[in-house]
C-alpha cells in the first residue's frame, strides 16, 4: 500500500532566554513544509518544558502563515484541559485555518498534577474524572449543538442569542485523533470514532516485539470501527536522512541514534514500554529499513517525528531529503497544487 499522506511532527523547542526565536523558527518550519509539499504539519504539546505548551495558540499563528497544509496537535493531554474552554480555542483555530485543523488527544490524569498542586488543581484530584469520558466531552462541545432549551438565552450587545459554543467549526469533530499505544486505548479510539495516531512507542502487553505489537493495534483498530466516516491511521517514525548533511552533522546524527539504541533492545519499566529504532542513515539505508517495517504497508499516512533540540537547519535538511529521496520511493506524490519547488536545504 502506497503512502498517500506525508506529514512531520516538531517539538517546537526553544531556549529559556529566547523563546521567541525558537517559536518563530518552528512557524517557519511549517512554512517550509508547506513549500516542500508536505500534507500535514504537527506540533507536540508539552508542559513544564521548553516546548509548545499551548498547541492551539501556536497553530492559530501557523494558520496565518500557511495556506494549504493541514495543522495538527499530537497530543493534547486532556487531564490538563477544560473540555469546554479547549473546544472554544480549537474551534477558533479551525475557523482561522479554514478547516485545516486535526486534533490529537490522550486521556488520563495530568502527570505533573501533584507537582503543580494548587497552581493547577482545584480541590482533590481524586474527585476529577480523567477518563476517556473527558475526551468525549470535548467532542460533544465541538459538535455545535444548542446548549439548554430555547429559553437559555445569552444577553449580548447584539441582542439575545441562544447558547452554543462559538465559533462553530463544522467538521472538526470528525478530525479528532487519539494517541494509541495499548490495546485498550486503540480499541476505545476505534469504537468511539477517533482516528488513530501511532508512533515509535507502545506497550508490550503480550510481546517483546515492537512491530508485532503495533501490527496487532492496527488490526484491532480496523476491527472495531463503526463510525460513518472513513477511519484514518497515521504512523510516526523517527527518520533522519544524511544525504545533504555535512560530515560533522552526519556524525552528530549517528551519535544521537546510538545514544537511544539501548532502549529499543528490550521492554522498559513496569509498563513494558517498547521503542522502535530511529532510522538514521542515507536515504537508501532508510528505505531498506522502511521496506522491512511490517506496519508501513498497513497504513496510508506517514509522519516524520523530528528529534528534540535539533537546529533549524537540521530540520530543514531532514524535511528536504525525505521529500526528495525517500517519500517518492514509498509511493507518495504531492498534490498538483502543492508540488514542491526545487529547493536547496538550509545547511
Amino acid at each position: 500500500m502506497a503512502i498517500q499522506q506525508l506529514g512531520f511532527l516538531t517539538p517546537g523547542n526553544y531556549t529559556d532566554t529566547d523563546p521567541f526565536t525558537g517559536l518563530e523558527q518552528s512557524l517557519q518550519l511549517f512554512q517550509q513544509g508547506e513549500d516542500l509539499g508536505y500534507d500535514h504539519a504537527w506540533v507536540r504539546q508539552r508542559h513544564l518544558e521548553r516546548a509548545v505548551s499551548s498547541a492551539s495558540v501556536f497553530l492559530g499563528a501557523a494558520s496565518q502563515r500557511t495556506h494549504r497544509i493541514a495543522l495538527g496537535t499530537a497530543v493534547i493531554q486532556m487531564g490538563y484541559e477544560n473540555p469546554f474552554r479547549l473546544a472554544e480555542d480549537l474551534a477558533t483555530v479551525d475557523v482561522l485555518s479554514r478547516g485545516r485543523l486535526h486534533v490529537g488527544l490522550s486521556a488520563g490524569a495530568p502527570p505533573y498534577g501533584p507537582l503543580l498542586g494548587e497552581r493547577f488543581l482545584d480541590g482533590d484530584a481524586k474527585d476529577v474524572d480523567y477518563s476517556h469520558q473527558r475526551v468525549v466531552r470535548l467532542r460533544g462541545n465541538l459538535q455545535g449543538g444548542w446548549i439548554g432549551d430555547e429559553t437559555a438565552l445569552i444577553p449580548s450587545p447584539a441582542g439575545p442569542q441562544r447558547a452554543r459554543l462559538h465559533p462553530w467549526a463544522p467538521g472538526l469533530a470528525q478530525r479528532l485523533w487519539y494517541g494509541g499505544g495499548s490495546r485498550r486505548s486503540v480499541e476505545w479510539a476505534s469504537r468511539n470514532g477517533f482516528h488513530l495516531l501511532l508512533g515509535n512507542i507502545n506497550t508490550g502487553e503480550s510481546s517483546d516485539d515492537f512491530y508485532a505489537t503495533q501490527c496487532g493495534h492496527v488490526a484491532l483498530f480496523q476491527q472495531h470501527w463503526t463510525a460513518d466516516y472513513t477511519p484514518r491511521i497515521a504512523l510516526g517514525r523517527v527518520i533522519v536522512p544524511l544525504d545533504s548533511a555535512d560530515a560533522a552533522t552526519r556524525q552528530r546524527y549517528r551519535a544521537y541514534a546510538e545514544g537511544r539504541k539501548a532502549r529499543t533492545l528490550q521492554p522498559q519499566g513496569e509498563r513494558r514500554t517498547l521503542f522502535a529504532p530511529d532510522l538514521v542513515g542515507s536515504s537508501d539505508e532508510i528505505l531498506e529499513q522502511l521496506r522491512k517495517d511490517p506496519v508501513l504497508p498497513l497504513v496510508r499516512e506517514l509522519r516524520l517525528e523530528l528529534p528534540y533540540d535539533f537546529a533549524p537547519q537540521d530540520y530543514a535538511q531532514i524535511l528536504y531529503d525525505v521529500v526528495r529521496s525517500i517519500a517518492p520511493e514509498l509511493g507518495w506524490r504531492p498534490t498538483a497544487e502543492s508540488s514542491p519547488p526545487v529547493l536547496e536545504p538550509v545547511i
